[in-house]
């Protein structure tokens, strides 16, 4: 997978070829066939290996809240490594291939204040939301190197573009959202004041 990686970075998914990547290995592209079934397969473990490289999970320290903000924030760095990062993940994982690492530790962080279940369907929506905005991210690098783009700062995962602040907010909404239902699952009050009004029936 070094290789493959090294490729990656180097000249960008489109040259990310079994043919191409045979050559570096100084070896026939039928070889490669003993490791990996087809190039999908050799995707899903790039794009697995892109994802292992977020930062270490939180300790047991932190609530559920600073522990989901570690997570996706790390996720998101993971897929800026490297070149193309976010469009390999988002691309296996539209064809159902690949680990689910990124989605369980987000989920396993929001596990800590919510059930399986909940846990689960927010850490997708968080998941969905890195990967759409580093691909958007990396796809406006790309055009800009191409010259096909008209701003004038050349953009960088690191740079003004790729300003992790809209992230954030999204991150915060769903956070603030999931307290929410959450403290109204446990204030009775609450749930009075928001439930439907039923008339009395009268005999």
């Amino acid at each position: 997978m070094d290789a493959a990686l090294r490729l990656l970075d180097e000249h960008g998914l489109p040259e990310l070829t079994m043919r191409r990547l045979a050559g570096a290995l100084d070896v026939q592209p039928s070889a490669l066939y003993w490791h990996v079934e087809n190039k999908q397969t050799l995707l899903a473990a790039v794009a697995d290996r892109i994802l292992a490289a977020a930062r270490p999970a939180p300790g047991p320290g932190l609530d559920w809240r600073d522990a989901t903000r570690h997570e996706v924030l790390a996720v998101r760095d993971a897929l800026l490594t490297y070149r193309d990062g976010a469009e390999v993940v988002l691309s296996t994982r539209a064809l159902g291939l690949g680990g689910d690492d990124a989605l369980q530790r987000i989920s396993a962080a929001l596990g800590r204040g919510h059930d399986a279940t909940t846990a689960r369907r927010a850490a997708t929506a968080l998941l969905h939301l890195v990967l759409g905005d580093a691909t958007l991210v990396q796809q406006r690098i790309q055009a800009d190197s191409l010259g096909v783009t008209t701003r004038t700062a050349a953009l960088d995962p690191t740079g003004p573009a790729a300003d992790v602040d809209t992230v954030r907010t999204g991150l915060e909404l769903v956070l603030d959202g999931l307290a929410a239902d959450t403290d109204a699952a446990v204030d009775p009050a609450a749930e009075a004041a928001t439930a439907p009004y039923r008339p009395e029936r009268r005999a």
